[in-house]
């Protein structure tokens, strides 16, 4: 297994550029880059904010071969491989294993609403096959399906490479109840802006927010704050990010976070392919407010 110690912190799920319905690789190594070179703690692959759905099996792969490729070993890397399918789930995580990722995050299968049972014997079936350390993407909210604590305790029980989740749910109670049952040891990683202050300071080992696409220095400051109990830093970056936090969610993730990337010359471009389409005109204009009262655009230019 791979240093479970360096999995934590600041691990945004990094956008796809796409270029004329072409993924763009080049530009989505400088991303990568980008991200290291702000202080982020690890790079997330394959993550909602990236898409996946509307790319290809192979594309998802070639995303995790340029991100271990560009990354050089400088912080991990977690490869994204879950999919509604169990026989899609397996093709992407054993090139994600083969490929030497750090760490799998693992959403639950989506669109079908297994029941509980069907949830544990494919996780389990899946951790059979690796010895790479995997977390599970709870995120009810688009899967339509819960990770009950029991189901969460089994797979504990059975799969020594299960490490943790990342948790995209409004609850804070569940959090609590998962170090109670699985141990503080367990790796929780928020995945809902709002929390993510709150949610470091019962426990949690870091952040998978789509907002680290903006800023990821900033969040890489929450997270220090957090390890050295700095209440007031944390609470003053908490208060700082909260109308960039909700302009996330102004219209489906990443379609707000394209465009304000877009406007800050992270991209070229905030293309999507169909069905995800980018930001309307009256969008634009409530987002440019948001990166102009954070400071980070000044009369529609990058500050």
């Amino acid at each position: 297994m791979s240093d479970l110690e360096r999995l934590k912190g600041s691990i945004p799920p990094v956008v796809t550029p796409f270029k004329n319905n072409d993924v763009d690789y080049d530009t989505y190594a400088s991303l990568i880059d980008y991200q290291v070179a702000q202080g982020s703690h690890g790079i997330l692959v394959n993550g909602t904010t990236s898409e996946p759905s509307t790319l290809t099996i192979d594309e998802r792969n070639k995303l995790v071969d340029v991100a271990i490729k560009t990354v050089n070993g400088r912080v991990p890397v977690v490869a994204a491989t879950g999919s509604q399918s169990l026989a899609e789930t397996e093709i992407l995580t054993r090139h994600a294993v083969d490929a030497s990722a750090d760490a799998l995050l693992i959403v639950t299968p989506y669109y079908i609403r297994p029941p509980q049972r069907g949830l544990v014997e494919y996780y389990l079936k899946l951790a059979a096959t690796h010895d790479t350390p995997w977390m599970i993407y709870h995120i009810p909210g688009r899967a339509a399906v819960n990770m009950t604590l029991d189901s969460m305790k089994e797979i504990r029980d059975k799969s020594d490479n299960f490490v943790g989740m990342k948790h995209a749910v409004n609850d804070l109670g569940f959090v609590t109840e998962c170090f109670e049952a699985l141990g503080n040891d367990f790796k929780v990683f928020v995945g809902l802006e709002e929390l993510s202050w709150p949610m470091m300071t019962i426990g949690a080992a870091g952040l998978m927010n789509a907002v680290g696409n903006l800023r990821p220095d900033v969040l890489a400051e929450m997270c220090d704050a957090a390890w050295s109990s700095d209440i007031p830093t944390g609470r003053e970056l908490h208060q700082r990010l909260l109308e960039i936090n909700q302009s996330v969610f102004y219209d489906t993730n990443p379609i707000p976070m394209k465009y304000m990337m877009k406007k800050l010359g992270l991209l070229k471009t905030n293309e999507h392919r169909l069905p995800m389409c980018p930001a309307t005109p009256e969008l634009e204009r409530r987002l440019d407010g948001v990166l102009e009262r954070a400071g980070l655009v000044t009369k529609g230019r990058a500050a």
